[in-house]
């Protein structure tokens, strides 16, 4: 059945194609050029009997026929192309090249095709799946082929500060708090590696006392280091974090993505949708969830899965209508505090409970809006760690950085 189906195909196509090569005109069927041709010369026959009955006077007759004249040439020059194009495109060359295409065609696709190829059986893909995830590339093979992403030079002010900070923890290395600061601030600025470094040692000096957050930090750490790849150091911090907290929703989303970086999409669509139907609106994956969700269930065999209604995106917070006409009636001066500290609002959430990227999109281009241009770039910079992990997440705040002019 399936030779049938490609062969009637290409017997299609080919037809349509060769129609055009082999068409002759029609028995009486005369080029335009020809018949514009025929056109000229009974035009210029008819000025010279209007000069014979002096119906010109020569100079015009003159300018006549020149301008007859240069129409007869064009259109000589057009039933010349004409033939050659008839010529060429109904002889046998043509033909002969699309018969030797439609030959090459079967001839390679039975050297690299597999018409007779049965489905890969579920045991052999599982196989396939668990030997990438066994032969995963380490976190130092991960980190040096990540990609290093361009980090503009920070504040001279706040650079002599972080210089300062790491000075300080050299020297008394043992202190949590300067290596909590540390891991916080070298993420701030770009510098992943040495935050997931801080970050480790800080669990090792809190030791028992380590919370869920502490390894699920480091577990976000290790894989933007890793350029999003979740390796076995990685999962290692997802497991503890969930040893210490099962219900932890980040250290749930991860153990999802590691499955989907696995093959494994039967076993990740059932922890996203679990996720999904909790709600979970303020986790910055859950945009990459509600995006995913439906694609990834196909891919585990559930093509009937509807997500919940109530997980469509909701609006982005901003002023209500009282706001909005109280605003109207404000001095230039009283609205622009107001915009401000709606704004200023908007980062503390940002900054103490963690939002979508449309909310930190909103609040980079809001900043440039305010002509605080230097304070949306490192605020794109922080968002830029925060979903270093998350492509599609990502990728919504580098477009508004884009949109409002930043690096």
């Amino acid at each position: 059945m399936f030779w049938i189906i490609c062969a009637a195909l290409s017997a299609i196509v080919a037809i349509a194609i060769a129609a055009p090569l082999v068409r002759r005109r029609a028995a009486g069927e005369e080029p335009a050029a020809a018949y514009d041709l025929r056109i000229y010369r009974d035009q210029l026959r008819e000025v010279e009997r209007d000069v014979e009955r002096r119906l010109v006077d020569p100079s015009e007759a003159e300018r006549l026929r020149n301008e007859i004249g240069r129409k007869v040439l064009a259109a000589d020059r057009a039933l010349e192309r004409e033939g050659v194009a008839g010529r060429v495109s109904g002889g046998p060359a043509a033909l002969a090249i699309l018969a030797l295409l439609l030959a090459g065609a079967v001839v390679l696709y039975e050297r690299i095709g597999s018409p007779q190829m049965p489905d890969e059986p579920i045991a052999s893909r599982i196989s396939l799946s668990e030997s990438f995830y066994q032969n995963r590339p380490s976190q130092a093979e991960a980190e040096k082929a990540a990609p290093k992403r361009e980090q503009p030079a920070p504040d001279p002010e706040y650079g002599a500060l972080i210089e300062q900070l790491r000075s300080t923890v050299t020297k008394n290395p043992d202190d949590p708090r300067g290596q909590e600061l540390l891991s916080l601030h070298e993420e701030r600025l770009g510098n992943m590696i040495a935050a997931k470094q801080a970050q480790a040692k800080l669990i090792a000096l809190r030791g028992d006392k380590a919370t869920a957050e502490d390894h699920i930090r480091l577990a976000a750490l290790t894989v933007e280091s890793a350029g999003g790849m979740i390796t076995r150091e990685a999962e290692d911090e997802i497991r503890r974090t969930l040893d210490l907290d099962h219900a932890n929703p980040q250290a749930r989303f991860m153990s999802g993505l590691v499955q989907i970086q696995s093959g494994r999409p039967d076993l990740a669509f059932p922890i996203w949708a679990q996720l999904l139907s909790e709600g979970h609106r303020d986790a910055p994956w859950h945009d990459l969830i509600g995006s995913a969700i439906q694609d990834l269930a196909w891919f585990a065999g559930q093509p009937d899965y509807v997500p919940p209604e109530d997980q469509k995106a909701a609006p982005l917070p901003g002023p209500d209508a009282d706001a909005m006409a109280a605003a109207a009636d404000m001095s230039p001066e009283d609205r622009q505090q107001m915009i401000e500290g709606m704004v200023k609002g908007l980062e503390t959430r940002l900054a103490t409970e963690g939002g979508t990227p449309e909310e930190w999109a909103r609040l980079i281009s809001a900043l440039v809006v305010l002509g605080k241009k230097d304070h949306a770039q490192d605020i794109l910079g922080e968002a830029r760690t925060r979903f270093a992990s998350i492509p599609e997440a990502l990728a919504t705040v580098e477009a508004a950085g884009k949109k409002s002019g930043l690096q």
